[in-house]
């Protein structure tokens, strides 16, 4: 079994390893004239909006390839990136590089130096490791994995990517936020005191829905309507929460709780087309030197939204927002971040061709699997309604993957029930 500690320490080590490698030879491009070939893997709305930034990141890129489960998605997505006139110059992806169905990705990887990963989630382990394996560089969406074995697999893989020299940028977008970065330097060196309590609130509308076609499968059904299926996206609280939750460790200088107890369930969003997610969840996590983030999440219409985390500590209260103005600092410094806000999507991009252009690796594995599971967990304490571990979330046995990938018949999941949904 992994402990909390020896997985903190593991992690940890391996960044020390991943800085010790930094002067071994590259193997892709380090020269700034190659081109660098970039594959898609995941062609919808943020898999086109990743491989247009990517595109722009750097002067000398193509987008060579794409695949997706659905050819009607991926046609879209090149349409619209043909389209787009700062990159179309870029796009040169013919027919026979244009790849449809659950193996798609093997044929992306293939033609590729670095490859985006902004597929539903439940596909972000089994694409990440066969990037990595093929010694490519890798975007990877958030986030990174939907249960506790998924997890496992992706810290295995961060540990390779660093051995191999290999650049693994995450879709933690808000750590490229400049403004994001420069309140959190005032955290770390104690402008709001000693820590003791954060919250992390993501309330926001409903979203998209697709709605079940006569000629599709069951499968066919829950990949077209991912995000309302957990074995797919995770949930919301771990496909989109999961930003602010993020920040929340970044600002403790990424430790994370060691238990969380929570509360959730549907209440709008009750319909079979809202397959088997929560519609607001609500967990309260504690810390190993009893801090407490109380996190709260909700999906429904005609509410006040507030995508906010706030950090309270003995000398003042810092905000995170993306608000103009939102980032601040009350009590016995005083401070309101008043610059340009950067693209930090594109920044994302941005960083992650320079540091393969100028063979320094990033590595952004460790936190991006820390607050992975660190959703997660809040996800296992309001389904079962049990207090959740560290420890139990990071070993649990549920495995979320369907029993195959086919075109075909496929269970519908059953909705959680807190109180009779058993901790796995």
């Amino acid at each position: 079994m992994t402990t909390r500690r020896v997985f903190l320490k593991s992690t940890a080590a391996a960044a020390t390893v991943g800085a010790s490698i930094l002067s071994q030879p590259q193997r892709v491009h380090a020269a700034g004239s190659d081109v660098l070939r970039v594959g898609l893997i995941g062609c919808g709305g943020r898999g086109t909006g990743a491989a247009a930034q990517a595109l722009i990141a750097d002067a000398n890129v193509k987008l060579v390839a794409m695949g997706d489960a659905f050819d009607d998605r991926l046609q879209l997505s090149l349409k619209q990136l043909q389209k787009n006139e700062k990159v179309a110059g870029k796009v040169d992806v013919p027919k026979e590089r244009q790849f449809v169905g659950f193996d798609a990705y093997k044929n992306v990887i293939e033609a590729s130096d670095v490859v985006l990963l902004t597929t539903p989630p439940h596909f972000r382990p089994l694409h990440l490791e066969a990037a990595v394996n093929a010694n490519k560089h890798v975007f990877a969406e958030k986030p990174v994995a939907v249960d506790g074995p998924g997890i496992r697999r992706v810290l295995k893989i961060c540990e390779e990517a660093k051995k191999r020299n290999l650049s693994l940028v995450s879709g933690l977008c808000l750590r490229y936020n400049n403004g994001f970065q420069e309140l959190t330097r005032r955290i770390h060196d104690g402008e709001i005191g000693e820590i003791h309590t954060l919250q992390a609130n993501d309330y926001r509308g409903g979203i998209w829905v697709r709605n079940r076609q006569d000629d599709w499968t069951d499968m066919h059904w829950q990949m077209r309507n991912w995000y309302y299926f957990t074995w797919l996206s995770g949930d919301f609280n771990v496909e989109q929460h999961v930003h602010f939750l993020d920040t929340c460790a970044w600002a403790m200088n990424n430790q994370y709780p060691v238990k969380a107890i929570g509360m959730g369930g549907r209440q709008v969003r009750t319909g079979i087309e809202h397959g088997n997610i929560f519609d607001h969840h609500s967990v309260t996590y504690e810390f190993e030197n009893g801090a407490k983030l109380f996190s709260s999440t909700r999906q429904i219409r005609g509410c006040k939204n507030d995508m906010s985390a706030q950090v309270v500590g003995s000398k003042g209260r810092a905000v995170y927002s993306e608000r103009k103005n939102g980032l601040t600092i009350e009590g016995q410094n005083n401070w309101t971040f008043d610059g340009e806000i950067n693209n930090f999507y594109q920044e994302e991009h941005n960083q992650l061709f320079k540091s393969i252009r100028d063979n320094k690796p990033i590595n952004n594995g460790v936190y991006m699997t820390h607050s992975t599971l660190l959703a997660i967990m809040g996800r296992m304490a309001t389904y079962t309604g049990e207090l959740v571990t560290w420890e139990q979330a990071l070993n649990s046995k549920e495995d979320l993957t369907p029993p195959k990938y086919e075109w075909g018949p496929i269970e519908m999941p059953e909705v959680a029930v807190p109180g009779k949904t058993k901790l796995v």
